[in-house]
């Protein structure tokens, strides 16, 4: 079985915001890649964060029902959140100083199996966790 990639918000955004240049193109590749692999890995989180982003904050909002037609697509990849990853960001938080929101993606990661986590977020080589971040759009602007 293939090693699991957790995506983080900012991802599943570019691969739908088609003013972002380069960084669309990248994730549009790095998606394709996982979907095909079956490796990757979301969470409820990520979805609620991508709906609002995508219809309220970039230059071109998708419609309504086209961000929730990509949400339900990549439901398939959401991991749920239970107290106990709750539990879990609270010590990544305090052990790793980084913001809970962060901490809580992390933590999800983990529980599912994630060796990596893409996010243009989080420092980029950092091991938190056990999970190595990487940041695909590293040296685009």
């Amino acid at each position: 079985m293939s090693a699991k990639t957790f995506i983080d918000t900012n991802v599943l955004i570019y691969a739908h915001d088609k003013d972002a240049g380069a960084k669309h193109q990248i994730a549009n590749t790095v998606l394709r890649d996982l979907w095909s692999e079956r490796t990757g890995l979301l969470s409820v989180q990520v979805l609620q964060e991508f709906y609002v982003n995508v219809t309220r904050k970039i230059s071109a909002p998708l419609s309504k029902d086209l961000a929730r037609l990509v949400v339900s697509s990549y439901a398939i990849w959401c991991t749920e959140t239970t107290p106990a990853e709750i539990a879990s960001a609270f010590r990544i938080e305090d052990e790793s100083r980084i913001g809970f929101w962060d901490a809580l993606i992390v933590s999800s990661a983990s529980k599912n199996g994630a060796t990596r986590i893409l996010s243009e977020d989080l420092n980029a080589g950092q091991r938190i966790a056990g999970i190595v971040i990487e940041n695909p759009f590293v040296g685009i602007r």
